[in-house]
């Protein structure tokens, strides 16, 4: 598996772009997590387990970029 880039854009399979602040690990599973904020309105920041993350998606019919991971690096925007 392939690690989350800390500083860089990632977009989500629905299509909204997110920038990541950081990682970290929850302190009872030692899980690895990935602080990340919404490039919209909102500025919302969310926190997600790095494996899922970057976990494949199945076929779906939201999956509008036709991405295969459900958050995907952005080269260019």
């Amino acid at each position: 598996m392939e690690e989350v880039k800390v500083g860089r854009v990632y977009r989500h399979f629905k299509g909204p772009y997110y920038y990541i602040i950081c990682k970290g690990f929850d302190s009872e599973t030692q899980e690895s997590m990935v602080v990340y904020q919404h490039l919209d309105a909102d500025k919302k920041i969310c926190i997600r387990s790095e494996k899922m993350f970057l976990e494949e998606i199945s076929e779906r019919p939201d999956n509008i970029t036709g991405q295969k991971h459900r958050f995907e690096l952005v080269n260019e925007i």
